[in-house]
């Protein structure tokens, strides 16, 4: 039996056609050794449910809901998901992801012992091809201009749990952002503007990097979103090695999209920012055809790091 004495935590879940590695994420959150009590709700967005095969134990509840009253996407299915929820607690979990057991045992109980943060991550382990690199962010607290001058990789979605009070307070994720792309960080941002947000110093997920992402290659989604992003974070002009990043990251889908001439004038931006942001030559080269994105982005990957 779960333990009355800790809170309860509602794990969400958005899945859309990749059932085995949802069953994978689903056995590892009912695997962890929290005592209290976990529920744990699945959202299937733009797809039909299938049957879930996952022994549930005592302590713990599965749900399955479907995403058909919100915007279609990982926004909506996780809104979808937090209105379903009944815990104290609520954590999200990508479909591709793996919690290792002390997950929420560490997250809570940091959670209780620092009452004035109510939302708490953690490190992670990126998995891709056959490397595995640990990412665990240098501080134990993330701030707003942490989260402006970078994206705070291991902030991951997979690794954020937030009380439910907070969370009224900083409202649902925004089901506007073109394709949902980068929700979870603007989500964060807010986030940081009404609590602290914990960091615990290790690493407590599998992040899965493959080529099944439902991002891989949307490079015009990706322009528009991250273009919608500064528009809705004033604060990144306080910052200007922040935005420079994120301005890069434009010249770089819009040279990924066949787009030099756009590439160009994005990078240019950039290096007036920042003389020392990268993604602004990498975007020259690839809208020179010097180099392919493909080629870039696999040797990121291979170190741990996004575009």
């Amino acid at each position: 039996m779960a333990d009355a004495s800790l809170p309860k935590v509602s794990v969400v879940i958005a899945t859309r056609e990749r059932p085995v590695l949802l069953q994978r994420a689903i056995r590892r959150v009912m695997e962890q050794t929290y005592a209290g009590e976990i529920e744990v709700v699945i959202v299937f967005d733009q797809s039909e449910p299938h049957p879930i095969e996952v022994d549930v134990p005592a302590g713990r509840s599965l749900r399955v809901v479907r995403n058909t009253d919100r915007q279609p996407g990982l926004a909506g299915a996780r809104n979808t998901g937090v209105l379903a929820t009944t815990g104290q607690y609520v954590a999200f979990c990508d479909d591709d992801d793996e919690w290792l057991p002390e997950k929420l045992d560490r997250q809570v109980a940091a959670l209780a012992a620092n009452p004035d943060c109510e939302i708490a991550t953690s490190g992670i382990w990126v998995v891709y091809e056959d490397k595995t690199i640990s990412r665990v962010f240098p501080s134990g607290r993330i701030t707003l201009t942490d989260l402006l001058r970078s994206r705070v990789m291991e902030a991951h979605p997979s690794t954020v749990i937030v009380s439910r009070a907070a969370f009224d307070r900083i409202g649902f994720v925004d089901e506007f952002i073109p394709g949902s792309y980068a929700e979870d960080y603007e989500w964060l941002l807010r986030g940081a503007r009404e609590t602290g947000i914990l960091a615990i110093q290790e690493p407590l997920v599998n992040v899965h990097w493959h080529q099944s992402s439902f991002f891989t290659a949307r490079w015009k989604m990706i322009v528009d979103a991250l273009t919608y992003l500064l528009e809705k974070v004033p604060e990144f002009e306080r910052e200007p090695a922040g935005l420079a990043r994120i301005t890069g990251q434009i010249a770089l889908a819009h040279a990924a999209s066949g787009e030099p001439r756009l590439a160009r004038r994005w990078a240019r931006r950039t290096m007036r920012l920042n003389w020392k942001e990268r993604r602004a030559y990498l975007a020259m080269a690839i809208s020179a055809r010097l180099v392919k994105v493909e080629t870039v982005q696999k040797l990121a990957h291979a170190s741990g790091k996004g575009l």
